[in-house]
């Protein structure tokens, strides 16, 4: 048994805070390299390119996210399941939960490169993106879909790996993939010169580079998350869970994609120097999103795990544990984000006027990144104690119709970039104190006896 545990960490005993810190730690160097990941296309473009390009790269990474965000959300819902009978030390049945989770990667993938590469214009162009920006975002948006499976595959085979405790692995091959798409990115644009469009080919191919390299792993035998080819599935129980636990977290990130999308939407209509300086910004948060990420994930699956093996106490120990270090973390960073804005704005592109955005962005934002911190960890909170819909209904009451109403009014009555920039400290201190009264009235330790998750 031994044998077929390899590589695997049982989070049901032992120490809780080395249990999570060794287990948010590489997922947190993991999103690191994955901001890196994001960023060097907009950094090389904007340096061997033009600002359009930029603009073009910037303002294509919301529409991206809003179609890869509902399957990653359904693989968050993958990996619940998968913990819960890890936890429980139910083998069998977790097998079946990973050939489905697989599967459905597999039809998704299919379906978003034939929706991203043919729909793309009309879909730029519903965004309001400027004349001069569209031709080169058609562009880059296409060449990255063809290798969105790459994309997709890789958070389904690596979400399987941080549910039984495994979260190293994955930071290996997306440090690979990392390195892989800066050279391939200074190979075609800054020594080819090929455009655009290269950049997204750069990532494409990195992007499957690292799904194949988890696959690899997972499928060598004698494990007890043994990927085989033959047993790929949909199993009926198993989709019924998946779906279950799943769609309200593929909802949930939907839901702010959508947000996001309409955000980026007004901010278009104050031209393409504004595109570029608030999609530079975005980048830079995605460099502070790291802590969250890491700890969210390492909450949801500690938490998954325990409630699998009745560890109430054990739990809840554990969820606030990981709460603290994240909204402490994300406030750290949100200061130094605060003062250094102007010099990480600076190293995307030299026009003056767009690090401008940048600045005005981050000054607005960055010091409220805890209040973010805290919604997200209680989100993981509820989908690791299989309650999903609760965070699904936050996001899109107040992340989505609440942000969208206020933007809409605020844009009407002063058309101001920085009433946008407003809109996202507003929501996330509304959702926080929502979380805050859930969190500590709520009975959400029981989530999985009462949806009855197996047996």
């Amino acid at each position: 048994m031994e044998s077929r545990l390899a590589n695997t960490k049982d989070m049901t005993k032992g120490s809780i805070w080395k249990h999570i810190i060794l287990f948010a730690l590489p997922i947190f160097i993991s999103s690191l390299f994955q901001q890196l990941y994001n960023s060097v296309d907009s950094l090389i473009v904007g340096n061997f390119i033009d600002n359009d390009a930029l603009a073009a790269v910037s303002s294509s990474g919301n529409l991206i996210f809003l179609f890869t965000s509902f399957f990653i959300g359904m693989f968050m819902g993958g990996g619940v399941v998968i913990a819960n009978y890890f936890g429980k030390k139910d083998y069998d049945s977790m097998q079946k939960a990973i050939h489905t989770n697989i599967t459905i990667a597999l039809i998704s993938s299919v379906l978003l490169t034939i929706i991203g590469v043919f729909g793309a214009p009309i879909m730029l162009k519903l965004m309001d993106t400027p004349v001069e920006v569209l031709p080169k975002s058609i562009e880059y948006f296409r060449y990255y879909f063809l290798g969105i499976s790459g994309t997709i595959m890789y958070n389904c085979l690596n979400g399987t790996l941080q549910a039984v405790g495994n979260s190293r692995r994955g930071l290996y091959y997306l440090v690979f993939s990392s390195v892989l798409n800066i050279l391939l990115d200074l190979l075609f644009i800054g020594a080819f010169h090929m455009g655009v469009g290269a950049a997204g080919l750069a990532t494409s191919i990195s992007q499957i580079c690292s799904a194949l390299l988890c696959l690899g792993f997972l499928s060598k035998p004698g494990t007890v998350y043994h990927v085989q080819l033959k047993k790929l599935c949909l199993d009926k129980e198993m989709v019924r869970l998946i779906i279950k636990f799943g769609i309200p977290s593929g909802i949930q990130n939907s839901v702010i994609a959508v947000a996001n999308v309409l955000v980026q939407k007004n901010i278009n209509s104050f031209g393409d120097i504004a595109m570029a300086g608030c999609g530079t910004y975005s980048k830079i948060e995605g460099f502070a999103f790291t802590p969250i990420n890491c700890f969210t994930m390492a909450i949801s699956t500690f938490v998954s795990q325990n409630l699998g093996a009745k560890e109430y106490d054990r739990a809840k120990k554990g969820a606030r544990f990981g709460i603290l270090c994240s909204i402490s973390m994300a406030e750290i960073i949100g200061i130094i984000t605060y003062f250094t804005i102007p010099f990480l704005a600076g190293l995307f592109t030299k026009e003056t006027a767009s690090i401008e955005y940048s600045i005005k962005q981050a000054r607005t934002i960055s010091l409220f990144y805890c209040l973010l911190a805290y919604s997200h960890c209680v989100s993981a909170v509820c989908r690791g104690g299989g309650k999903p819909i609760v965070p699904m209904l936050v996001m899109l009451l107040d992340w989505c119709l609440l942000r969208v109403t206020y933007i809409t009014i605020a844009m009407n009555i002063n058309h101001d970039i920085t009433l946008i920039f407003w809109a996202y400290p507003i929501t996330w201190a509304i959702s926080s104190v929502f979380y805050l009264f859930y969190y500590y009235l709520s009975d959400w330790v029981h989530g999985y006896e009462k949806r009855k998750i197996s047996n």
